[in-house]
């Protein structure tokens, strides 16, 4: 294989989801060609499971997966074009965390680097009190059983959170996997606000910034992120980052190769991200590409 020094890397495309289930492995090579290495996490067991299968497809030390049961898939719900942004709504297939399964799937491969995507989400909570602390309760179980999982194989983990920032907080600030692993993760696509920041970062966690950052206003948020504590992500397919008129299927700071679906998100635009990052922070795009790639090597222990 020939030498590859990643510019980027996307810790956070899920190129294993079935928006790219036609071209998925044209997208990791688009990424790829403009020096952007993938983790990819994964939502249930097939998602995960898939992850795994393009990581041991391709071989190579900047395409890892991981592996994890999303909160929103334990429950059967409609998820609306609001949540996913112009790709294709879906219903989830609920699905009881198996350790059993998941343990398997980790044992199976070397290039699991990490539990994940798991979480809390509380975006939509049933009105009736008690249904709300059981949907909330079911959550924190579950969570705490992944958590567990990658405690006993010291996984770093990465973390969904939504609306629940203050009950995460109190978990892993008690869970051994905060202890255990240094760093022991990352708080994903993050939206929390200064204080509960702060927080997460004395804990000793990785912040994650994606497309969310030109949606939501996290200006003082990201200035108070250390650029030595952050992490870059697309969430592909989702959260596409504003591209110039024009600019499909190539974009800024000399993209090549292939086209690329409209308002589908892909890993080779965390560029953007970085770009944007820069722009808050005052410091330059290749500050910010050179600290932020290093703390994707340390964080999944990447390139080897």
């Amino acid at each position: 294989m020939p030498e590859f020094t990643p510019q980027f890397i996307d810790t956070h495309g899920h190129v294993n989801f079935n928006a790219f289930k036609d071209d998925g492995g044209a997208v990791i090579q688009r990424a790829l060609d403009n020096g952007v290495g993938i983790v990819m996490p994964g939502s249930q067991i097939d998602t995960s499971r898939r992850a795994v299968e393009y990581a041991e497809r391709w071989d190579h030390p900047y395409i890892r997966a991981a592996i994890g049961l999303h909160p929103i898939h334990l429950e059967d719900i409609q998820v609306d074009e609001s949540e996913v942004e112009g790709q294709i709504k879906f219903h989830t297939r609920k699905e009881k965390f198996a350790r059993a399964q998941y343990e398997s799937l980790l044992k199976s491969s070397d290039k699991i680097v990490a539990i994940g995507e798991v979480g809390l989400d509380y975006w939509r909570l049933p009105e009736d009190p008690s249904k709300k602390e059981q949907y909330k309760k079911l959550q924190i179980d579950t969570l705490i059983s992944q958590l567990d999982l990658a405690l006993d194989y010291k996984n770093p983990v990465i973390v969904h959170c939504r609306k629940a920032h203050d009950d995460l907080f109190s978990i892993i600030a008690n869970h051994g996997i905060t202890r255990a692993l240094t760093p022991p993760g990352v708080v994903h696509c993050y939206t929390g606000n200064k204080s509960q920041l702060k927080s997460f970062l004395e804990l000793g966690w990785f912040i994650g910034y994606n497309g969310i950052i030109f949606k939501m206003n996290l200006e003082d948020v990201i200035k108070a992120t250390p650029l030595e504590r952050i992490l870059l992500e697309t969430d592909s397919p989702y959260l596409t980052p504003p591209l110039p008129a024009g600019a499909l299927p190539l974009a800024l700071h000399s993209f090549s190769g292939g086209a690329a679906k409209e308002g589908r998100n892909e890993p080779r635009f965390v560029k953007h991200v970085a770009e944007r990052v820069a722009e808050i922070k005052q410091i330059s795009f290749d500050e910010v590409a050179r600290q932020t790639t290093e703390n994707a090597k340390r964080v999944f222990r990447l390139g080897n």
